[in-house]
Parts: structure tokens; C-alpha cells; sequence
């Protein structure tokens, strides 16, 4: 099971009439989070626009390639990266690798980090956000790469992956200014979206392997089960502050009574369980499920089943750079499978080199083995999925 190093980050806004004025961050620690590369893969398996055609040979293709760069480990040693073949490669190569790591590494240190209930929380992921939410969320500017359907509420979660080439991978000090630009952003999309909870993950991607800013900010429902027994080294309390650039003042309309903001874009109505997103969310249920369909419509090999449900898919390689050092298994249910989320992440947390590298969410299943080792009997990924080992 591979880790990457996590810095998280707590900050709160200042807000004005109108909007959001100042920020002002808190490291809170960092240290090693678990990071399973199944689960990277799964995330980026989907990533993509649901509206438009989902085309099967892309998709294995884009998995092989992300594979053919990310250096994984079957203990307990960093997630790395290939930063010679990626610094050899065109930028538009560059910024894909980078930027469905950063998805991924996102996906996967937020279940470690927050320790969301199985049952109680569901994750909805979206490359491009769908056009059954663009009524509650604005069509242009900042939107979320991922939505976190919580029990305290909706949270939207952004992700952004960068090439470092610095020694030291974590950026001394302060922030970054694109992380300050990109902070500045969100904190106004969350005022203007009704304090819609949100965070933000930064990736490195460097000799120094990989590493992860994560930005939370206080009041937020991820907050709610942060866990932070991994963390080894406590962080800097001097805080990070900055003042948020004034908005374009032609966004405001006129100040609400209660000293609010009301703009040119029409807000959502928002409970304090965010029922507007999350009724949206409901709604894209039925898309997703369609764009799995479309993206496995050609898989005929049946692998075998699952608690009774059949599951097909098929081993990818990730040999684009010559010889493979992993492969995958990529496959789709024919219907979900509840298993317990929250016992898949302690064994993936705690795996070693006799178990699998496996996670399922939803339909979609993937599992991550190194070639030079047999590949695994379906009765074996199934016996470990089912928590029968």
C-alpha cells in the first residue's frame, strides 16, 4: 500500500458585504496518508463529460498511460512518479498525468483523512460538471471537480495536480500565489453558492515522489471526522493571510438586508443540508449510470460474480513507456454491490504484501497488481472484496 505525504491546511474567510475579503490559513500537520492506486484508478476510470460519447478504447488508454507514470508499491513505500519520462513528455501529456493524479491522490486521501461512514455518504465524481446541475451551480467560472453527498451536507471537492521540481516537494512557508489565486476563487464560488462547504487538494508530483496540500475550511462538513493520528510533524502556527481581491462590483446588485449578496446569477435555495445540491446530485444518479453502461457496453468477458452479480472487465497494462511495471483490472457490475467502505479502507490502510490492492465503488471495480507477480484468481479478489481472507 503506497502513501503519499499530506499537508493539511485549516483557514477561515473573512466576509464583507461583498463577499469574501480576507483569508487566513493554518497548517495543521502533515505526515503519511495511505493512497491506493486501484482507487486512483477507479476515480479517473469515469472522469469524464456525461453528455458526451464515452469511448471505451480512450478510456483503457488513458488508464494505461497514467499507469505507465505513477510508480506504485505493494508495502508501505511513497507513490512515485516516472519524472523523467514526464519531463520528456509533451506539456498537454504533462498536465493529463498531473492533473488525474491530482484527481485520484484527492479521492483517496479524503476517505483516510475523514473516515466517512459506509452507508451515510456517497461521492459523485465529475470531470465536467453535468448539465442536470448547472441550475444550482453557475455555468462559467469556478466549479467542483468532485461532490461529496455527506450526511452533514454536500461538499465540493477541488483538485488540482502539479509538476514540482523543487528539492524540498512541499512549498516552504506560505502557499504558493496559484494556490492564493485559486483559494481567493473558491472562497468567493462558496459565498456565492450560499457558504457552500468546500475543499481543496494541491499534488506534487516530483523526484521527492508525491505530495498533497489540503485546504479545509473551518465549518465545513468534512471537518466533521477529520482524523489527524497520522500526523507526525505539527504545523507552523504562524498564519498564512492574505486579502481577497475586490469583486467585479458590476456582480452586485444591490446588498440584501441582512447585509448579504445578491448578484446578476440567480442563487440557489439552500437548506442547512444543502437540499438544492443534493437533490441535483440525486438527479445525475441516472446519467452516471448511463455513462457506465456506455463505457462498458463492449466488455464481454465475465470475470465471474459478486455476492450473485455478474461482473465483467478486463486486465490493461500500463506499458505506453515500454515494459509494464503494474496492471489493472477494470470492471463493471451489472448492479451495485454494497460493501463496507469504511472496512475496505482500514485493510487497504493496513495492506502488505499478501493482499490485494482492490476497490470497488458502485459498479465500478478495479484491482492493481505489480507484473512480475501471478495475476490474481477472480475467487481471490472476490474472497478479499467480501472480506473472506
Amino acid at each position: 500500500m503506497s502513501t503519499v505525504r499530506a499537508r493539511v491546511w485549516r483557514f477561515t474567510i473573512e466576509k464583507g458585504q461583498a463577499g469574501a475579503e480576507a483569508v487566513q490559513a493554518v497548517e495543521i500537520g502533515q505526515g503519511p496518508l495511505p493512497v491506493s492506486l486501484a482507487a486512483m484508478v477507479n476515480i479517473n476510470a469515469l472522469a469524464c463529460d456525461l453528455r458526451k460519447t464515452v469511448d471505451q478504447r480512450v478510456r483503457d488508454y488513458e488508464i494505461s498511460l497514467l499507469l505507465s507514470y505513477i510508480i506504485g508499491s505493494q508495502d508501505k513505500g511513497p507513490l512515485g512518479v516516472e519524472c523523467s519520462a514526464l519531463d520528456s513528455s509533451a506539456g498537454h501529456i504533462q498536465r493529463f498525468v498531473s492533473e488525474c493524479t491530482g484527481l485520484g491522490v484527492m479521492t483517496a486521501a479524503s476517505e483516510a483523512l475523514f473516515d466517512w461512514k459506509p452507508g451515510a455518504n456517497g461521492l459523485s465524481s465529475f470531470d465536467v460538471l453535468p448539465g442536470k446541475l448547472s441550475g444550482v451551480y453557475a455555468k462559467t467560472g469556478v466549479r467542483p471537480d468532485l461532490l461529496y453527498d455527506l450526511a452533514a451536507g454536500p461538499v465540493a471537492g477541488e483538485a488540482r495536480g502539479r509538476r514540482r521540481r523543487a528539492k524540498k516537494m512541499f512549498p516552504a512557508g506560505k502557499g504558493t500565489p496559484e494556490q492564493r489565486k485559486r483559494l481567493e476563487k473558491l472562497a468567493q464560488w462558496s459565498v456565492d453558492n450560499g457558504d457552500h462547504a468546500y475543499f481543496m487538494s494541491w499534488v506534487w508530483l516530483g523526484a521527492g515522489g508525491i505530495y498533497v496540500d489540503i485546504f479545509l475550511p473551518d465549518g465545513s462538513a468534512a471537518l466533521t471526522g477529520l482524523k489527524t493520528g497520522w500526523i507526525d510533524m505539527p504545523g507552523d502556527a504562524k498564519p498564512w493571510q492574505f486579502r481577497v481581491p475586490r469583486s467585479d462590483p458590476r456582480r452586485v446588485v444591490d446588498p440584501a438586508p441582512e447585509g448579504g449578496l445578491m448578484v446578476d446569477l440567480p442563487l440557489p435555495e439552500f437548506s442547512g443540508e444543502g437540499a438544492a445540491s443534493r437533490a441535483a446530485i440525486s438527479r445525475v444518479g441516472p446519467a452516471a449510470e448511463e455513462a457506465m453502461d456506455r463505457a462498458f457496453s463492449r466488455e464481454e468477458h465475465q470475470l465471474g460474480t459478486l455476492a450473485g452479480v455478474p461482473v465483467r472487465g478486463r486486465w490493461i497494462r500500463g506499458d505506453i513507456l515500454g515494459e509494464a511495471r503494474h496492471e489493472v483490472l477494470l470492471g463493471v457490475l451489472d448492479e451495485r454491490v454494497e460493501v463496507n467502505r469504511r472496512a475496505q479502507r482500514e485493510r487497504l490502510a493496513t495492506l502488505t504484501g499478501d493482499r490485494l490492492d482492490i476497490f470497488l465503488d458502485g459498479r465500478r471495480l478495479t484491482a492493481v497488481h505489480p507484473v512480475d507477480r501471478p495475476r490474481p484468481s477472480w475467487g481471490r479478489i472476490r474472497a478479499e472484496l467480501l472480506e473472506q481472507t
